[in-house]
């Protein structure tokens, strides 16, 4: 009895001490946050404020890019506000259920975003709408440009051009989700089994949410015409193979110990396919056309698919990084188990 006492006594002092250290763990996560945040916040706030005073966001104090990234900020936020809520009362799917909580949040906000007001002179359009020409150059350029490629703003407004904001807000949340859940899993029950994967994919959501970050500023310096500059083509392939590779390896995290044709295929299928959806999108961007990363053979789009060479080339890196890192990984984890 007296040894049973002893044992009872020291599993609850382990348990105590897991959770002193998930909690120290969920604040500097939560403030963590809470910083990476600040920006998109401010410019929600700012936003909303135009809106109370005037009823619509003059042009000018159009702050870039709130949307998908206010949106973003706020579904994360939420989605790790709850964290210690959902690992409590949720042992089996916490992080399945944040991040299911964390769309819904996304969706709703970036809805309402979306039918914010701004305003461009005489003219004024829904912030969806502007948010598309910001895609290409600003508004104020298009009034004045002479296209030399095609011209690509001629045609109506398509939600379809939302598919970018989109795939990038779903991958950033469920990501970043995955991440900070699953470093707040290990500080709970100390199996460091999937450190290793969590390392790389924090690795891989980091570089990829820097670069979304960097494109709102620069938009990786694109001016308007289709044919862009050798800068912002090497930008424009490393970010598109970012993604796949990022969605890949968050795929390959729920897989780990498979066997190899499950554990290293369909990490690398993904991150193909996720690379060709953003292709897709920037189609469906661009009227049907994509940006030309350079002229010639490797760069011109291929008859029937519109995809260059190049292009083909990119979606095959995502997925062979993707399958590469997996690979190792799981290379990793039979020598541990």
């Amino acid at each position: 009895m007296k040894d049973e006492g002893k044992e009872k006594s020291k599993n609850e002092m382990l348990c105590k001490k897991a959770q002193n250290k998930f909690d120290i763990y969920w604040v500097f996560a939560l403030l963590g946050t809470l910083v990476v945040s600040a920006y998109p916040i401010y410019m929600g706030a700012k936003v909303l404020r135009y809106m109370a005073i005037y009823g619509f966001v003059p042009q000018k104090n159009y702050p870039k890019y709130i949307i998908p990234y206010t949106p973003v900020a706020i579904a994360v936020l939420v989605a790790v506000g709850l964290m210690p809520v959902l690992f409590k009362k949720l042992k089996k799917y916490p992080l399945l259920t944040a991040s299911g909580l964390a769309l819904v949040v996304f969706f709703v906000t970036e809805l309402l975003f979306e039918q914010k007001v701004i305003v461009n002179g005489t003219l004024s359009a829904k912030l969806e709408r502007w948010q598309m020409f910001m895609c290409y150059v600003s508004p104020e350029t298009y009034q004045t440009r002479n296209w030399k490629a095609v011209d690509i703003l001629i045609g109506e407004y398509s939600p379809t051009f939302k598919i970018h904001f989109y795939m990038i807000s779903v991958v950033l949340i469920l990501t970043i989700l995955s991440c900070l859940y699953g470093f707040g899993q290990m500080a709970l029950t100390g199996n460091r089994k999937k450190l290793k994967v969590l390392v790389i994919q924090s690795i891989c959501s980091a570089l990829f949410l820097g670069l979304c970050i960097f494109a709102c500023f620069t938009a990786f310096f694109r001016d308007g015409d289709l044919l862009v500059s050798t800068l912002s083509a090497v930008l424009m392939g490393v970010f598109f193979s970012l993604l796949g590779v990022t969605v890949g390896t968050y795929a390959g995290s729920f897989l780990l110990g498979k066997k190899k044709a499950v554990a290293v295929g369909i990490p690398a299928a993904v991150g193909a396919a996720t690379t060709l959806a953003m292709y897709i999108g920037e189609m469906c961007l661009l009227s049907g056309n994509l940006y030309l990363l350079g002229t010639g053979f490797w760069f011109t789009g291929l008859p029937g698919i519109v995809l260059a060479p190049v292009d083909l080339l990119i979606i095959l890196v995502a997925g062979i990084v993707s399958g590469g890192i997996s690979l190792m990984l799981n290379k990793k984890c039979d020598r541990v188990g």
